[in-house]
């Protein structure tokens, strides 16, 4: 690819794929806001985090990570302690209830991204099948 096809794939791709997800998260039930679902689903992911660590994997300050948490605590989908190695930090871990929420919120996510992809054309489903591998290997390395 050319530099200037590589941009304007580049900012194809950002923009639908923002879009998508923004749709796909307003068509979630209501509850907790994008930053509390994306940091509950990276404790049901990872287990105990501490909250600094949470943070930086969030790509958030640690200010607004003890926000968010705090919040996450109050309604009862996350449960936090003090760190036995260093009693000034936190470990916040996802309750049952937070893994429920989590799961739920997928599953409401994917089958509506399930019901758009029926809706397309058996061409532009067969791409979108073909492109996963590529779109995997771009996130590859920020999941580790």
């Amino acid at each position: 690819m050319t530099t200037s096809t590589v941009q304007d794939v580049s900012g194809r791709l950002f923009l639908a794929v923002g879009r998508l997800s923004r749709s796909l998260r307003q068509a979630g039930v209501p509850g907790p806001g994008h930053g509390a679902i994306s940091a509950l689903a990276t404790l049901v992911h990872h287990g105990q985090l501490r909250l600094g660590d949470l943070a930086a994997k969030e790509g958030v300050a640690a200010a607004t990570m003890s926000r968010i948490v705090a919040s996450l605590v109050e309604a009862g989908y996350v449960s936090r302690e003090s760190d036995p190695i260093d009693r000034r930090a936190w470990l916040a871990e996802a309750t049952e209830e937070g893994e429920r929420l989590v799961s739920g919120v997928r599953s409401t996510r994917v089958n509506e991204l399930g019901k758009r992809l029926e809706r397309l054309t058996p061409e532009h489903q067969a791409a979108l099948a073909a492109a996963l591998p590529a779109l995997e290997a771009l996130i590859a390395d920020e999941e580790r």
